[in-house]
């Protein structure tokens, strides 16, 4: 049996799940979306991704067709009719069909659609034994064209540093800014590790504002580290105590090695495990219940 999903106030089958050739989301990459997980039947954030979802749609001048809690509702019950309690759940709003030009007045009714179903970015493996990094060449969108702050459906900055990474057998990409400043991995925050510190880069620098970026700041002040936000480069990565990299697909992986260069003493360092810990303990608690 496929999956349910919501497209445009109905519940559909997947295989009935579809939408225009005009739609512009398609046509353009003209739209937003979020990825959020359940864990225990809960949905882990889901007031913080649906309100980074809405700025998304403002910067964007894009207006999510659901007030917020009906869109709540609604991602609540697509996970329930799927009967799932672990999940990943991803929301998507388009501006809507139009025509073939570029103008957006044209797309009179946005499309929305969630789908509730299940990701592994990586396999267990890796989370033990850690992943290895290389610097991709494609740069960071600047912060005055698309700015990286907006999950918009244009995501061909990030598939690029992927495919990068890929084609010379990395796991991941790291993406420097123009100003050659760490922003963060293809679909991923990055953190470092150095003298007690807990040091990431600013949103400034092109990175996303991470939920789990956020969740992992506070573990940090909570287990007694002093936490920073500032420019990193190269250097800085290579030479910190310990690596990891966070987002909602991903969790908490451990960073081993980057550029060929040997991260700590090769092995995910304890803070980082300690902060995995910590992340998976207030998953399994926290969270909007599906089921009641």
């Amino acid at each position: 049996m496929g999956l349910i999903i919501y497209l445009n106030d109905k519940f559909v089958p997947e295989e009935e799940a579809k939408i225009s050739v005009f739609d512009h989301g398609l046509l353009y990459g003209d739209g937003v979306f979020e990825g959020l997980r359940s864990y225990n039947g809960k949905i882990f954030k889901l007031d913080e991704h649906l309100i980074r979802l809405y700025k998304s749609g403002k910067a964007i001048a894009l207006e999510i067709p659901l007030k917020f809690e009906e869109l709540k509702k609604a991602v609540i019950e697509t996970v329930k009719r799927n009967n799932l309690k672990d999940s990943y759940i991803r929301i998507v709003v388009t501006r809507g069909i139009g025509d073939l030009g570029l103008d957006p007045r044209k797309c009179k009714h946005p499309t929305i659609f969630i789908i509730a179903s299940h990701i592994q970015l990586y396999p267990d493996s890796l989370y033990e034994k850690g992943i290895d990094l290389i610097t991709v060449p494609t740069r960071r969108n600047l912060n005055e064209a698309v700015n990286p702050a907006i999950k918009s459906l244009n995501y061909l900055n990030n598939i690029l540093a992927k495919i990068e990474a890929t084609n010379v057998g990395a796991t991941e990409g790291l993406i420097l800014n123009q100003y050659g400043y760490v922003s963060e991995c293809t679909g991923e925050n990055i953190f470092i590790v150095k003298n007690n510190s807990l040091i990431t880069p600013p949103i400034s620098a092109g990175a996303l504002e991470g939920i789990t970026r956020k969740v992992v700041i506070d573990i940090g002040v909570n287990i007694g580290l002093q936490i920073k936000e500032e420019n990193l480069t190269r250097y800085d990565i290579y030479t910190s105590d310990e690596c990891f990299l966070t987002g909602t697909a991903a969790e908490i992986v451990p960073v081993v090695k980057v550029d060929g260069r040997i991260i700590g003493d090769g092995k995910p360092g304890k803070i980082t495990l300690k902060i995995r810990k910590e992340f998976q303990i207030i998953t399994e608690l926290e969270g909007v219940p599906i089921y009641e």
